[in-house]
């Protein structure tokens, strides 16, 4: 948790009680499906890439705009992980490559994000983001540069951009279904996260888009894109769906468009014949070189749990939650529930310089009605304790309904911190006592062995001599219990044979 920012913001759909409207409404849908066909007419861009006409709702000036707005809820969301010369290389490479893409005019950004989720993505306006926990699992540099180019490809072929295009036309035209049915509107929220699967045929020939101009790209600036067809394999072996908890990761977010491997091969093939340079760079010394020390997994640093307690040694502070509710700690804020969803508890920071300024501007901003207001104390902290209630209306049913919210603001080293306990107002009094007594717990962390609890780190060795990938491992004592992970790390098999001096990834603090 390294931030805050907090919005409640409830969308009624439209209810429709009086039947004699209909006939107008249907006008106003025909009006509206004619206006989508204009769309559809006047709003075709000619691909840089293909040179074919396509649907684009947006201009490239807009697109551009569009990836400066998402690039600090990026950032927000995951945090930016620091480290200049990792950082430097990546965007050197990005402006290298940009140049000879279908978009030399465009300005590339390339940032590295605080994640350990296995993902490297784009976004429209040249945004391109490698989470941490994809360098660490990069073996040389000819492998990130094919992940750039195949990133930069989405770019320069408008992919994200023509997505959003479809969709924007799709939620037009979905709206206008909701406009002529009742019924069809109670369904709207699972119709709407359905529009994407509907163009998911187009996210697969994206995907071989993309590899096709990561091959090209990457090649053009004199790497072996046959290395990115060996990563890609990696990504094959891995579990995504358990091994990271359902959080999205490069295959569950790029759509394997099938026999990939076979395919970037021929590619790089066909380039190289094509390019006839004299050689093309891999550089697995230098990449592991630049990724020696870089945080692997989850950061203890950054929030953790131990039970039901949660710690965090950089702000020191710690809170315990109740047993057998679930904790997820994102960037943004900490959030808790119970597995029936019928609560949920917020920890984050909070807008003010005082408890009572950072209540006055929370209510506010949440729209909340404040019912009750009381000072309080928390471990020896000044703290604003407010109960408050806010009206919502149900979007299946249009009923409203209420909700009870409490909150304890904390004072805490210079800055306030805030738990908002929030359930419908029917089931608030059952669980009052329980958030009051969570929210009690917050306190200074000052037990030492909390405090100092470091990250695990990749750390680059030599293999001290000629053997198996196995007997290095063991030469830096690895426990055999890691072992097969740390290979799978490396890409390679335990069995390998090493020549002396060979570097390898192992995982230390």
């Amino acid at each position: 948790m390294i931030l805050i920012r907090i919005e409640w913001s409830v969308t009624g759909f439209y209810s429709y009680s009086n039947r004699k409207n209909m006939k107008n409404l249907k006008i106003s849908l025909n009006t509206l499906l004619v206006f989508a066909l204009i769309l559809l007419i006047d709003s075709c861009a000619v691909n840089p890439v293909t040179g074919k006409k396509q649907i684009m709702l947006m201009s490239e000036a807009q697109e551009i705009q569009l990836g400066a707005q998402y690039d600090p809820q990026v950032i927000a969301t995951f945090g930016e992980y620091k480290n200049e010369n990792l950082r430097n290389f990546l965007q050197q490479k990005g402006t290298e490559m940009g140049v000879i893409s279908h978009r030399p005019k465009l300005e590339y950004h390339v940032k590295i994000l605080d994640s350990p989720v296995v993902n490297a993505f784009a976004v429209p306006g040249g945004y391109i983001y490698f989470t941490r926990g994809i360098l660490a699992l990069l073996n040389n540099e000819a492998e990130l540069i094919g992940i750039l180019g195949h990133e930069m490809g989405h770019i320069t072929a408008r992919h994200s951009a023509s997505q959003q295009s479809k969709q924007q036309l799709g939620q037009l035209l979905l709206i206008g279904g909701m406009i002529a049915s009742e019924k069809f509107a109670s369904y709207a929220e699972y119709a709407m996260q359905g529009m994407q699967l509907l163009f998911l045929k187009f996210s697969r020939d994206n995907e071989r888009e993309a590899d096709q101009l990561g091959v090209e790209y990457s090649s053009k600036v004199g790497y072996d894109a046959h290395k990115m067809a060996d990563f890609f394999e990696v990504l094959n072996k891995m579990n995504m769906a358990e091994s990271q908890g359902g959080v999205p990761t490069f295959l569950s977010t790029h759509p394997d468009p099938g026999d990939r491997y076979n395919s970037v091969h021929r590619q790089a093939k066909a380039w190289q014949d094509t390019l006839k340079l004299a050689s093309y760079k891999v550089n697995g010394d230098s990449y592991l070189r630049m990724i020696d020390g870089i945080v692997y997994g989850e950061d203890p640093r950054q929030g953790y749990v131990e039970g039901n307690v949660f710690y965090h040694p950089d702000l020191r502070f710690r809170f315990t939650f109740p047993a057998g509710w679930q904790l997820e700690n994102l960037p943004t804020q900490v959030n808790m529930g119970p597995k029936d969803g019928k609560a949920l508890m917020i920890f984050t920071f909070a807008q003010g310089s005082t408890p009572e300024e950072a209540a006055t501007n929370t209510i506010k901003q949440l729209g909340l009605d404040l019912q009750q207001s009381k000072q309080a104390t928390v471990n020896g902290m000044p703290a604003l304790a407010t109960i408050c209630r806010q009206v919502q209306q149900d979007q299946t049913t249009g009923q409203q309904q209420a909700i009870g919210v409490l909150s304890y603001y904390i004072s805490y080293s210079g800055q306030v911190y805030v738990f908002h306990g929030v359930s419908a107002e029917a089931d608030f009094a059952g669980y009052l006592n329980t958030f009051e007594s969570a929210m009690n717990t917050f306190a200074t962390l000052t037990d030492p062995a909390k405090l100092n609890i470091k990250p695990k780190r990749i750390q680059v060795r030599r293999a001290p001599r000629a053997g198996t990938l196995a007997s290095a491992f063991s030469s830096y004592g690895v426990p055999q219990s890691q072992m097969t992970e740390l290979a799978f790390l490396n890409n390679m098999e335990l069995t390998d044979q090493l020549p002396a001096g060979k570097l390898i990834k192992i995982i230390g603090e």
